[in-house]
This record gives C-alpha cells, structure tokens and sequence, in this order.
C-alpha cells in the first residue's frame, strides 16, 4: 500500500513552521505510542472492575489507582528520556517525574512529558563537561552519582515547582473545558483539535489534555466524553471514504488499507498525509469532529477509560453497559458529515481541474511544455540529483545504469545544488523538486518517492526504451550486465567503510530521531565524526526523509557539517521491531559520514542487495555482523 507522502511539502531548508510543529508533534508521540500497552492495560482494569465495570470486583479495583497516577506518568518521563539520552537519560526521566508525580490531584501526563526529556537532556550535559576528566576505573562510580545527585535535585524542583505549574495549566484548561461543557460548546474543542492533530500532536493533545481531565470527570460521574474528543475515529474515517469514491485513481488505490489501520488498529497517522496533501479537507475533519461532539453530548455520552488507540474497538471496549447506543451515535455522525463535507471539496476541486494530486501520483513534473522538452532520443544523460550526492543519489544511479545502459544512457549523480545548467532529465526526490527546475529551468524532471524500486523508474526506462524503438521487456536479465569497473570489486573497500564493530544488530528505539541519534553515536564511536555531524543528519531529516524503501533508511548529515567527518564510514544498525519513518516501518539505517567518494562503490553494492527481495530480509532478520558482512561483500551482481 503506498499512502501520499507527507514529507513532500515540508519547507526545503527544513525551517517552516509546519515542519518544526510535526517534529515537535513526533517527539511527544514519541514518549506516549512505546507506552500504548500499558495505557491499553489501564484502561481494561478500569472498564472491567471498577464499580460501575463490567465486572466490578473491589480488589483487583484497586491496581486502577496507582498505574494511573504513578506507572505511566513515570513510563512517560521514563521514555521521554531515553530518546533523548539513552538508558541513562530514562533513568533520570524517570527520578525526575517522580518529583511532580507524588502528592498531586491530577494525573502527571504533560508533567513526565516535560520532566522527562529535560532531565535526560541537563544530564548530557553534564556528561560533555565530565568528559576527559573523570580517571580510569571510577567511570562507573562517577556515572551512577551523577545520575543520583542530579536526579534528586530535579525531583525536588520538579516537586515544589514544576509540579504546581503544570497543576495550574491543568486547573485553567479544565475550568475551560468545564465553560464550553456547561454550556453546550464542547464541539468548537473540535476547531482546535483536528488541526493539532494533522500536525502530529493527536497523543501530546489526548493524553497530556483530555486523559487527565476525562479521569477527574469519571471518577465522579463514571464516564467521560473527554475521551471521545480525539479518539473518535469518524472524522478520519469520512475523510478516506471520500477519496475512496470520489479521490483520483492513484489515490483509491491506497485508501482501502488505510481506512482499515485506522478504523480497526486506531491509527490515526494513517489519514494526517491525505489531509496534508490538501489541506481544505480539514474542513472535514473538523466538521466531523463538532458533529460528532454535538450528538454526543445531547445523549450524555462517555467512556469509562481512554480509547487507546482511537479505534472503534477500542470505543467499544470502553463503553459501558447500556451506553452503547449513545456512542454509536456520535461515531456515525460524525463520520457521515466528514464524508458529506470531503466529498463536496474533493469533487468542487476535481471539477476545477485541479490535477496537481494526479501529476503527484504519477512522479512526474514537466518544467517546460512538451515542444521544449529535449526528445528522448535526443537524451544522452540521466542525472539523479539527491540533497548532498552522497549517497541517495548513487543507490538509484547504480540502479539505473544497469537499466539504460542498452541504450546507450549515460546516468550520472550528484547533489541538488551542483546539476548542470543543460541537463536535459533529472530524477529526483519529490520534496527537491523545485531546487532541481532552479538549477536546470529547460530540464524534464522526474520526481520519485522511494529510492529503491520506486514506479517512476520503470516509466523512464519504458519511455526511453520505446523512444529508442527496442524490445517491450524490462527484465534485469534481459538487459546486458554492466561493466565490471562499474561494479564493487573489493571485499577490502567493505570492510574498510563498514567495520564490524559499526554493525549493531537487535537494537530499539522508539522515534526516528532517536534512530538516527543511534545511529550517529556509531559514526562518533568509529572516529568518523562528532556530535556537531549527528545534529547535522536530525537537520537533514527536517529538509527530506532519508528513507529509502524496502525497510531502510540512510541518515547522513547537511552539506555544511561535512567539515566534522573525520573518515569515510558507514554503520549498520538493525532494527528488528521497526522504528516509525514519515509513515513508513523502517528496520535497517545504514549512517554514512563521507567527504569523499570512498564510500561509493560500496553504496552501488548496496543498491543491488537491497533491490532483492530476499537479501534485503535476510539483512533484517541477520543475527550476526559476520552475516551481514558476507550479505554486503558476497554478493557483486
């Protein structure tokens, strides 16, 4: 299933506002979806034995309390930290959430949220100005003090200071929310909350807002339509329906298994890219969302326990006996109005010919009218153009010459900024689009979204292969095999860019930054970089995905922090649960810090292996770096 990319519209230089409100929405999701078990656990304990359970039982009753109020404030603080700074930074989320966790009247979401990240970021600090200094064989001594003193002082603060800070937010917003109960307004939430979700910060807002206002409210009343505020799955659902009938072709083709994550699995993401993509559809989320809210509240509607995730099962799950109705109500209408409200924008934009989704569907962009674009004939050179030319750009081109070499193609690489003035066919990333019509006004452009096997490489070899009038086959087979200088001849280039100890296999991590974090702290271990070339890969991830397709990813740092690359390397990191990639599973990240071309022979390699199926899982699935060195150096086809 391949869903609209999301990342396409992010600002080139990775400074827009929507950029740095998704990044910031992705890292407080971040700290909550690791952590969806244990709320999924809380909340059967609350639905099943509380009083007015489904199966009320004092004792068992009693475990409700203390997870709510302790456990996942503390796992929240606890995973917060450790994206940021590993084990240790966990350790010290953890200490300090704590300290705004005990002796509060609410539950101590948004406090873990911000008490967690900044303890672990004040202890890497405190690390950087130990380094160096600390003598051979107190390390440990030293590490677990600083970890002790450091996480007794942020306890307290978080105590007497944070805690009564965030207990005062918390009191405006529930007076708040209390006004526009009261007096039937709870749906304008609605104006507020789809938006927020769009831009990623659907967990931050349900579970740092919602969750502990709703828990006050059933405590007292036994339900709460505070839960239904975000989780209601309707808005979204009637927004995929409508382009499942009404959308373009490319697009219905991908909608059937998104309407089923989101209605059955609960997750949302799943729809925030078709709003993205346009983003007048909003209307219909929210419109949805109102609806929904309106009829729920006139039916005195409610759920017992957070719906996480926001799926209908869940909704099920956490409805009490005899309220069923009432909820199926405020689901259904809201979808049905998001449905109605989708459809009239998606068909008035249809109507006007908006065409800018299919021309996104197809990968292609013109920048200059059919009569003024070179014939294919006419074509002696395909350009593939990444952000830096490092690596993106050679896994396709070591692809691409295999295809277009019988006929006679040069295909060469290189960075966005550095393409020839008169090239005359460029592929590309979608999100470099406009920098490659900049660079080459009069050049055809071919934009992709997956580096690896992508559809847009298929339809220039065809065009090309029909312009030139040769056989109707693409088969890799078929073709003649390329050169052997084209081709990674030495086992020693391998092992000398991929040392064995930059493989790391069976590793965790629970955001794409932290991935990538990982990833460059690998590159620093092997003496390739420093810290300064790690922020620069986060930087780079702002401008465009480094997500390649087939499970992989291939962080590398912005053209302006190649001055801290000390060597040419590249790391291997295997990921066996997944890590979330702008809506992709990524399960390998290859890290690569190069000033030079030495890497390059290795990443044509890299570009056959992962082309093929087979040993691209067994890359994902190797249990040993001795594995994956004979996958990478074996195999030269």
């Amino acid at each position: 299933m391949s869903l609209p990319d999301a990342t396409v519209n992010k600002n080139l230089q990775g400074r827009s506002v929507r950029a740095s409100v998704q990044r910031f929405g992705g890292f407080l999701a971040g700290m909550i979806m690791p952590n969806i078990g244990a709320f999924i656990a809380w909340g059967l304990l609350t639905a099943l034995f509380i009083e007015t359970g489904w199966a009320p039982n004092a004792t068992l009753a009693k475990l409700v309390g203390p997870t709510l109020t302790y456990l996942l404030p503390v796992l929240i603080g606890y995973t917060g930290g450790k994206i940021v700074n590993g084990t240790r930074g966990g350790v010290i989320g953890a200490i300090a959430t704590m300290g705004v966790v005990v002796g509060a009247d609410i539950t101590m979401f948004l406090g873990a949220m911000v008490m967690g990240p900044f303890a672990a970021w004040l202890l890497k600090q405190v690390d950087k100005l130990l380094k160096g200094r600390v003598h051979s064989g107190f390390e440990m001594l030293v590490d677990n003090f600083e970890i002790g003193i450091l996480g007794m002082v942020l306890a307290i603060i978080g105590h007497v200071g944070v805690e009564p800070i965030v207990s005062t937010l918390m009191g405006w917003l529930a007076t708040g929310v209390g006004f526009l109960v009261h007096h039937g307004l709870l749906p304008l939430a609605s104006v507020l909350v789809e938006p927020a979700k769009v831009l990623f910060l659907n967990n931050a807002v349900n579970h740092g807002i919602f969750t502990p206002l709703g828990t006050q409210e059933a405590h007292t009343t036994g339900r709460s339509i505070l839960f239904m505020v975000e989780s209601n799955p309707g808005p979204g659902l009637g927004l995929l329906l409508a382009y499942q009938f009404f959308g373009s072709r490319q697009i219905r083709q991908s909608t059937p298994g998104a309407i089923i994550i989101h209605l059955f699995g609960g997750i949302h993401e799943i729809f925030f890219p078709y709003v993205l993509m346009k983003p007048k559809t909003i209307l219909a989320t929210i419109a949805g969302g109102m609806s929904g809210l309106a009829v729920g509240v006139a039916l005195h509607a409610g759920l017992v326990a957070p719906a996480s995730p926001g799926s209908i099962i869940a909704w099920f799950l956490m409805c009490q006996p005899g309220h069923y109705v009432a909820m199926i109500a405020d689901f259904l209408i809201a979808t049905v109005v998001s449905f109605i409200v989708a459809m009239l924008v998606i068909r008035k934009d249809h109507d006007k010919g908006d065409t800018v989704a299919e021309d996104q569907d197809q990968n292609v962009v013109s920048a200059a009218p059919a009569s003024a674009a070179a014939p294919l004939t006419d074509i002696s050179e395909v350009v593939i153009a990444c952000d830096a030319g490092m690596g993106s750009s050679v896994m396709v081109a070591s692809a691409m010459k295999k295809r277009l070499s019988p006929y006679g193609i040069n295909v060469a690489h290189t960075a966005i900024d550095q393409i020839p003035p008169d090239a005359s066919l460029i592929l590309t990333q979608q999100g470099l689009v406009d920098r490659a019509h900049k660079r080459a006004p009069g050049a055809r452009v071919v934009a992709f979204t997956n580096y690896m096997n992508d559809p847009a490489f298929d339809r220039v070899e065809a065009e090309i292969r029909a312009a030139h009038g040769a056989p109707g086959t693409a088969d890799d087979e078929k073709l003649p095999q390329t050169s052997t200088a084209d081709r990674p001849s030495s086992t020693h280039v391998a092992t000398s860019v991929l040392p064995r100890d930059a493989i790391r296999l069976g590793q965790h991590a629970a955001s794409k930054e932290e991935a990538i974090t990982m990833a460059g702290q690998v590159l620093i271990d092997e003496g390739a970089a420093d810290d300064v070339y790690v922020k620069g890969m986060l930087a780079r991830e702002d401008q465009i995905s480094t997500y390649m397709g087939a499970g992989v990813a291939i962080p590398h740092g912005i053209n302006e922090v190649r001055n801290h690359i000390g060597k040419a390397t590249l790391g291997f990191l295997q990921f066996p649960e997944g890590v979330e990639w702008d809506g992709n599973t990524c399960t390998v990240v290859i890290p690569i810090a190069s000033s030079s071309d030495e890497h390059l022979e290795i990443m044509a390699t890299l570009a056959r292996l992962l082309s093929n199926a087979e040993t691209a899982r067994q890359l994902r699935e190797a249990s040993s770096a001795d594995e994956v060195l004979r996958l990478l150096t074996s195999q030269q086809a």
